[in-house]
């Protein structure tokens, strides 16, 4: 289990796929939109990781080694213990390391700057276990022995040291050092039950601290993944349509604003939920050629599938194609069982997808002085 600390309460749950459930509590409040986003002060989310899907195995693999940094403990073989995850890593081709902890490096007062270098260093280039030549080749592609990198371990001043040079760190809390805690305000992950962990879980915990995105699905032609800062440019491309901006918001008018906000969108949607408005890339040349994804409004009830695909791909087929996959998605991954879409009046292209896809009319709302015709379909 992955804990991400950043509250108290505990209020809602909500099934992200087969392997992350969300525990929720925002002072109350509903789980409903990004504007509630200020009160996530005191949210507390709980990451169950249990078996994994097909869909889900597609995360691009980014680690290349995992260095555990254990603690002895009587009667404790670390490398039994750990076996299944172990031999996972052994089937993905990634190496790994058990690396005993000095007792100089358990004390906050000993660990010296020269002794976190060490740590970084000494502990990156430990021998590997099984893999060290498929390693070494990946890492010397990658050009630095330190990169993708993710260390486990269970004492909270190796973890701090680690952190505060740079390290993707995953703390390891269980019986034997509960007592010790480790600072919530300092890890977004805290690692339980490291035993029922395996390889992909550990690729998406090193992605999310590295700041790298999910890939979520792949359709016939296209790939769909969580939004960076570098898709920007590619936005704005597609935005300056007077076809697309005629029935959506535009984007900011100033460039540091949208790049402000998508970070902003990466760190409060996609660490929190794990799910949102995604990229989608063409399969052949990777460009980007639209946006789709599920995100909640404020105001109402049910998930909303929102969809934009640039005009130089339209009639092709892309929109249909994307939005079947991530309805599928939604149902099969999220747990979701009905979702709407919010059609602008006059967008008679996205309306006729709509329909195609399955969506019935239920009711015309009125939305910032514009008027919306509510679809939804039940999954």
């Amino acid at each position: 289990m992955i804990t991400a600390q950043s509250g108290k309460k505990v209020s809602h749950t909500v099934i992200l796929n087969d392997r992350l459930k969300l525990t929720l509590g925002v002072n109350g409040n509903r789980y409903c939109g990004y504007d509630c986003l200020s009160n996530f002060e005191e949210l507390l989310i709980s990451i169950i990781v249990a078996e994994m899907t097909e869909s889900v195995k597609r995360v691009l693999q980014m680690i290349r080694k995992v260095v555990f940094l254990l603690k002895e403990y009587e009667g404790i073989d670390w490398e039994l213990r750990l076996t299944e995850l172990v031999s996972d890593l052994q089937k993905n081709k990634i190496a790994y390391a058990f690396c005993k902890v000095p007792d100089s490096h358990l004390e906050p007062d000993i660990i010296e700057d020269k002794n976190a270098e060490y740590a970084k260093t000494e502990y990156a280039n430990a021998p590997n276990r099984g893999t060290e030549e498929i390693y070494e080749s990946r890492d010397s592609a990658a050009g630095s022995k330190i990169k993708h990198i993710i260390y486990i371990s269970d004492a909270p001043a190796i973890c701090r040291k680690l952190a505060d040079r740079g390290c993707c760190v995953l703390p390891y809390r269980h019986d034997y050092n509960r007592e010790e805690g480790f600072e919530s305000s300092r890890y977004f992950y805290i690692a339980e039950r490291l035993e029922e962990m395996d390889y992909e879980s550990l690729d998406m915990a090193y992605r999310r601290l590295a700041g790298l995105p999910w890939e979520i699905l792949r359709t016939k032609r296209c790939i769909i993944r969580e939004t960076t800062v570098e898709d920007v440019d590619a936005f704005y491309q597609i935005y300056r349509e007077p076809d697309i901006t005629a029935y959506m918001e535009d984007l900011y008018a100033d460039r540091n604003e949208e790049i402000a906000y998508v970070q902003d969108y990466i760190k409060k949607i996609y660490h929190f939920y794990g799910y949102g408005m995604w990229t989608v890339t063409a399969k052949d040349g990777g460009r980007v050629i639209g946006r789709a994804g599920i995100s909640w409004r404020e105001g109402f009830d049910l998930p909303e599938l929102g969809f934009v695909i640039g005009v130089p791909w339209q009639r092709q087929g892309y929109a249909y194609e994307v939005c079947s996959a991530i309805l599928a998605y939604a149902r099969d991954e999220l747990g979701m069982t009905r979702v709407q879409a919010l059609v602008m009046r006059g967008n008679e292209k996205s309306g006729k997808l709509c329909g195609k896809l399955g969506f019935h009319k239920q009711q015309e709302v009125n939305l910032e002085r514009e008027i919306y015709t509510v679809f939804e379909i039940d999954l």
